[in-house]
């Protein structure tokens, strides 16, 4: 890419605003993303990119790429719809673009962030195996304040993958069920009813059941005698991002206001 666009030592120096990463490195890393959530390329694993015959096609007939050419693919549309990158105006509307303050900017571009990690978090989550997924939610649960916890041997877990202590004392506990499903494969009410006839067996009354998908309506009306939290992949990215599991801070901004106390001469 250095060389391709003749940049200078200088052009490679430039840093972002934030001065903590370069522009170059911030950019390249949004043009994989996007590419990739265009469906342009591949990542069978980590520094490893390869491109798809759909990227192939592209570069055989177009000798440039812009966002407004992405927007024509229904995976990359719906990406940037959904996370808040889409700023090209829709042909189906002549109502002007809402113009935005400085701080709207700046929280319109922290969510878009946010939501672009949700999405790589659940897209690695599903790259890895079923007992990743447990220890990972173990992981979670620690992490959100309770006590130490265990995942349970995968052939004798009777319905239940793992139990954590409520508290850090350990005078109540908490059994989970951690499914790793793809986003088509909801959760559905007979398997919430499984989860708590595990429960039951294991005589407690306190459940979590995690899934990387979403819920079917009948498994979300289900009730039960039991206290159980059902938390879908929109839900547990958040909390991962929240509680900083899988994820580290690369930055940090501050924004700060004016004090009108300091300039109260009584005060001072």
């Amino acid at each position: 890419m250095i060389n391709h666009f003749n940049l200078t030592d200088e052009d490679c120096a430039l840093m972002t605003r934030g001065g903590n990463e370069t522009q170059l490195d911030d950019r390249i890393g949004w043009c994989r993303q996007w590419l990739r959530r265009a469906l342009f390329i591949t990542i069978p694993q980590n520094g490893t990119y390869s491109i798809t015959q759909r990227g192939l096609n592209y570069l055989s007939n177009h000798s440039s790429l812009t966002k407004k050419d992405l927007m024509e693919y229904s995976e990359f549309k719906a990406y940037a719809t959904n996370n808040g990158i889409d700023d090209i105006p829709n042909p189906d509307t002549t109502e002007p673009n809402e113009e935005l303050s400085p701080t709207e900017s700046l929280e319109k571009a922290y969510n878009s962030i946010n939501n672009d990690l949700a999405d790589e978090l659940l897209t690695n989550i599903l790259e890895q195996s079923p007992t990743f997924f447990e220890k990972l939610v173990l992981k979670l649960l620690e992490n959100m304040g309770y006590g130490e916890g265990r995942v349970t041997q995968r052939t004798h877990d009777e319905g239940i993958d793992g139990v954590i202590n409520e508290d850090k004392l350990g005078l109540d506990i908490i059994h989970f069920q951690a499914k790793r499903y793809k986003p088509d494969n909801k959760v559905t009410r007979p398997t919430m009813q499984s989860f708590v006839g595990a429960l039951d067996g294991a005589g407690v009354n306190k459940g979590v059941f995690i899934t990387t998908s979403s819920f079917t309506k009948d498994a979300l009306e289900y009730k039960s005698t039991k206290k159980i939290a059902k938390i879908d992949g929109r839900q547990l990215t958040k909390l991962m991002i929240q509680y900083n599991v899988g994820v580290f801070t690369e930055y940090t901004y501050e924004v700060k206001k004016i004090d009108k106390d300091f300039f109260d001469e009584e005060q001072i």
